[in-house]
């Protein structure tokens, strides 16, 4: 250390001559550099170390390749502040840049750390089997957790940068003085905003929908595509997107046929002439429920329900692992049992009668 301190001596020694400017800009251009070029080549080597190992750590290299080259130009230019013979004032604005960018490097480090943590929760969560009903609810607690954390997070930064300019902390001092009606007005002004924030802390909590659910909102089928700190995205049916703000999941009822399960049980009604076989439907309607694929082995049953003046009210009843199998169990049900009447007894569908007085002779 002591050799290098006399080196360094000695290379000032032969630079007097140059203006002390040119010195410093020199020194607070060239160490920067000279740190930068010094992080690509150490990156460069964990991140050959890091493809030997496994996604976790590859994954956390890549990720933090940002912040730390921010830490090896804060070094850098600490070190040439240290080092160059800095005119009157500017040390003042050295001293304020090594103060924001550390700021700016923790709130970072904390938004990748945290970013890493959700990547790998979440790696044990999948949505794409048969039961994700977990996987769903932790997919929403962490999306809707990361969006708020990241926000709380830049908000502190942001501010804790900006406290350390004094002209800054003089006007936040003064708007804390009058912070009777200004609160008032920008809380007013912001309840759209608040409203949806707290909307998505309770959605977070409580869960009433999930990534992925199954939803009827304003009479429209669809399932949860995308929850962000402000909105709900609906994918529908038909590939359209509805769009709702989070305070409406709050505030209005809605349908959710993915709650607890997935399991829904379908419903298929015929309407029928009252002379139509329910014992051969019945046994019909079996056969076809037990060779589908779709049926989840549960629930099978057919009833008639109602009576009517010229017709009765079959009512068939089957189960499905998910909602898209249960709309499609319920039309190949539909589709086979008129097949079934056509063929086999064409005399149930439904009919008019009337009947003609008879004519004396």
């Amino acid at each position: 250390m002591q050799e290098i301190d006399a080196v360094l001596n000695q290379v000032m020694r032969h630079l007097q001559w140059i203006p002390d400017w040119v010195t410093s800009l020199v020194l607070l251009v060239a160490i920067p550099f000279i740190a930068h070029l010094l992080h690509r080549f150490l990156f460069r080597q964990v991140t050959r170390w890091a493809a030997r190992m496994d996604l976790f750590w590859r994954a956390l290299v890549a990720r933090t390749e940002g912040p730390t080259r921010l830490g090896f130009l804060i070094v850098g230019i600490s070190l040439a502040a240290s080092l160059a013979p800095l005119p009157p004032g500017w040390g003042t604005v050295v001293r304020q840049v090594l103060s924001v960018g550390f700021i700016a490097l923790l709130g970072w480090i904390a938004l990748t750390a945290f970013h890493v943590w959700m990547v790998m929760h979440l790696r044990r969560f999948k949505l794409d089997t048969e039961d994700n009903l977990l996987a769903r609810k932790h997919v929403t607690q962490t999306r809707i957790l990361q969006r708020v954390v990241n926000g709380v997070i830049v908000v502190i930064a942001a501010s804790a940068a900006l406290m350390t300019f004094d002209s800054v902390r003089q006007y936040g001092v003064s708007l804390l003085a009058s912070a009777g009606a200004a609160g008032l007005i920008v809380g007013l002004a912001l309840q759209p905003v608040l409203k949806n924030l707290i909307a998505g802390i309770q959605l977070a909590i409580t869960q009433p929908i999930r990534i992925d659910d199954a939803l009827i909102v304003e009479g429209e089928w669809g399932n949860v595509e995308e929850i962000t700190s402000t909105y709900v995205v609906v994918r529908l049916w038909d590939w359209r997107r509805m769009i709702l703000p989070l305070s409406y999941f709050i505030e209005k009822p809605f349908q959710n046929w993915t709650r607890e399960n997935a399991n829904l049980i379908g419903t298929v009604m015929l309407y029928l002439d009252h002379t139509a076989p329910i014992g051969e439907i019945r046994r019909k309607t079996d056969e076809i429920v037990r060779a589908s694929p779709s049926w989840d082995q549960r629930v099978v049953a057919v009833q008639v329900t109602d009576f009517k003046q010229t017709t009765m009210e079959v009512r068939i009843l089957a189960s499905a692992g998910t909602a898209g199998r249960a709309f499609d169990l319920r039309c190949e049900i539909r589709e086979k049992l008129i097949g079934f009447l056509q063929a086999e007894h064409p005399y149930a569908l439904p009919r008019l009668r009337a009947e003609l007085p008879s004519i004396a002779s």
